[in-house]
């Protein structure tokens, strides 16, 4: 069936001259249960797009919450589409980043932090949205009824401790974005912080001083399926698997992770 899906063109995907293969990922994608996500988020519609779109591994992170990402997983696997779960985490200092980890059991480790360290605020559909998951068939199977947009009573340095310690990955997102990226909320990036990788918006000059410290890479934020992979991130690997993954984020033994059309 995939065979027949028609692909846009160049669809980058090509093995080096060592041997390792450079794949598409949009590492940064929301559903229909984060409150900002658009009601056509649905896992079958965002597998869809990923395919169509010629990407080989997405990233489902919606805001401190992880219960939608198991149905897209399987959905995924059913389309041979390579599916992370993860989620979009608003820390204390109001600092996002995104959090990735291997499996489902991990996943389901980290929601309980989740729920132990998000606030009891009051979700107003009205006013931010409704907060559902839902299965292949868009049927819901669940809601969130506090607010997911909050913080957590977590600091940065905390939630990247956890991550690391569930075996998960964490890079902070939109570094650039005027509202909960890092250098906006903080005024710089603490050298002491154990990462290697940070997300963009803009990849350009300003980025430069930046990029003698840290890999540098860009993904959508989609919050609708036309939004899915506006933004790519290249990681040249020897397979599609979490290790490889780690390693091309951190820049290790030949592995990489730039932005699309900047090695």
């Amino acid at each position: 069936m995939l065979k027949h899906l028609k692909l846009p063109a160049p669809c980058l995907n090509f093995y080096t001259l060592d041997g390792m293969r450079t794949y598409r990922a949009d590492l940064h994608i929301h559903t229909v249960l984060s409150p900002c996500g658009s009601l056509e988020m649905s896992p079958r519609r965002i597998v869809d797009a990923a395919i169509e779109k010629c990407l080989d591994v997405i990233a489902i992170t919606d805001h401190n919450s992880t219960h939608q990402c198991s149905e897209v997983v399987r959905v995924g696997t059913e389309k041979g589409l390579w599916v992370i779960g993860g989620a979009e985490v608003n820390t204390r200092e109001e600092v996002h980043g995104i959090a990735l980890f291997e499996n489902l059991e991990l996943l389901q480790q980290f929601q309980l932090y989740l729920d132990k360290w998000l606030p009891n605020i009051p979700n107003k559909p009205e006013r931010f949205g409704y907060q559902v998951w839902v299965n292949a068939a868009e049927e819901i199977l669940g809601e969130e009824h506090r607010l997911l947009w909050s913080a957590l009573n977590q600091s940065l340095d905390e939630v990247i401790a956890m991550v690391a310690s569930l075996g998960g990955v964490f890079f902070p997102a939109h570094i650039d974005r005027p509202v909960n990226g890092i250098l906006r909320q903080l005024g710089f990036i603490p050298t002491d912080l154990p990462i290697q990788t940070v997300e963009v918006l803009r990849n350009d000059a300003t980025m430069d001083e930046l990029r003698l410290r840290y890999r540098i890479i860009s993904n959508s934020d989609a919050h609708t399926p036309e939004q899915i992979a506006a933004r790519t991130t290249c990681l040249k690997m020897e397979a599609l698997n979490f290790n490889e993954l780690r390693m091309a984020l951190g820049g290790v033994n030949g592995r990489l992770a730039f932005v699309e059309g900047r090695c």
